[in-house]
């Protein structure tokens, strides 16, 4: 039986940036996932906020042209125009990404195991015995940490005793190329064609991604998709679409951070442990900076030999800064007029309404420092144990 530090399930980007830091800190990390190839069967549009590629690094050529327009428009596609002096958005070229990521961590140390499917988790008071499959073969590996990095219907959450996903929409979205304007991220609020979210056109001058997301029980996305790209290219002649080169589609969820993301055994990252805005589901900043808080809780684990310091990493301190955005995600999710969208659309075109956009779209505030957080955390376990 192979022995690891870290077994990580799950390759997307929440994975692969907590394995290849974890393996840069000088863990033994198994990276497993079902997918042959990670380049394939991509879940997310991939739009990254500043605040993410203004803190992070990433690798050339994974990120398209920067996007500083947004226009959001009414049910009867009544446009209004946001515009920023930053660039704001990029649009993530995911397959290139997930690439560049997966050779960082190979190039670590990680040993990485593609076609390989989670199978259980048995507990043991000095770590875990985690079965998986690949080939048709059954094969187990022992590790002193699991990390669920297996998307918002999460397997290991359930295996781990963990919280799990109840509330989420679904996406579907096709990718085009682009005719070649100016970069724009346009999104429609229509609650026929997206109850309870949007639709959208994220068009960074080189790639076209145009969708649908929705609440899965008031709408069909792929029927939806087709009205919608129907209804705009009707209005504007900028929006005909040719033959898509890729779709894309899953769940995301919106409930925000789940509590018990973390036991002695293992942890959760990306859409396992809710990382996801409730309001406007952008997943790809949390994802990150929650995944790389997990490493360094894991490396403090491994260096210390206890495994109370997984603990550290609470999803209860992160839900705390989104009470506002859990609500307004439950409101939102009761419009099912267009008639009350309209009248919300005309009160964003106000001078207050239109600041309060500008800040749901340009805000840096999009997910609170990690680090931080575990820091008051740990202060405060501390200031306990002291007392």
């Amino acid at each position: 039986m192979k022995r690891f530090d870290v077994t990580i399930i799950g390759s997307g980007l929440a994975g692969l940036q907590c394995a290849r830091l974890l393996a840069q800190g000088g863990a033994t990390v198994l990276l497993a996932d079902r997918k042959a190839d990670l380049t394939k069967g991509v879940h997310t549009t991939g739009i990254f906020v500043r605040k993410t590629f203004e803190d992070f690094d990433f690798p050339a050529g994974t990120l398209g042209r920067p996007i500083k327009d947004v226009v959001l428009y009414s049910p009867k596609l009544k446009p209004l125009e946001l515009k920023s002096p930053h660039d704001e958005f990029r649009v993530g070229r995911m397959g290139e990404l997930y690439k560049c990521f997966l050779h960082e961590c190979v190039a670590s140390g990680v040993e990485f195991s593609p076609s390989t499917r989670f199978i259980s988790i048995e507990k043991l008071a000095d770590g875990s015995i985690v079965t998986l499959e690949k080939g048709g073969e059954r094969f187990k590996v022992k590790t002193d940490v699991v990390v669920g990095a297996d998307g918002a219907s999460s397997k290991v959450a359930e295996a781990l005793c963990l919280d799990r996903n109840a509330e989420w929409i679904v996406g579907y979205e096709e990718v085009h190329a682009s005719q070649g304007g100016e970069p724009a991220l346009h999104c429609y609020l229509d609650a026929e064609l997206a109850p309870g979210y949007l639709a959208w056109v994220a068009d960074d001058g080189e790639e076209v991604h145009v969708g649908v997301g929705g609440y899965a029980a008031s709408f069909d996305p792929r029927e939806a998709l087709t009205k919608f790209k129907r209804k705009i290219s009707d209005a504007d002649e900028r929006f005909t679409f040719w033959a898509a080169s890729e779709t894309r589609g899953g769940r995301i969820p919106v409930g925000g951070v789940l509590k018990n993301i973390a036991n002695e055994h293992g942890l959760l990252v990306g859409d396992a442990a809710g990382a996801v805005s409730p309001l406007t589901a952008g997943g790809l900043d949390p994802c990150i900076r929650l995944s790389s808080f997990a490493a360094q809780v894991i490396l403090r684990r491994l260096e210390s030999g206890n495994p109370d310091e997984l603990l550290s990493y609470s999803g209860e301190r992160f839900r705390a800064r989104f009470v506002s955005r859990l609500w307004m995600r439950r409101a939102i999710a009761m419009i099912k007029s267009q008639r009350i969208l309209e009248w919300g659309c005309r009160a964003l075109r106000t001078t207050i309404g239109r600041k309060f956009a500008a800040h749901v779209f340009f805000s840096r505030g999009s997910f609170p420092d990690a680090t931080e957080i575990g820091q008051k955390r740990e202060h405060e376990r501390a200031w306990r144990a002291g007392a």
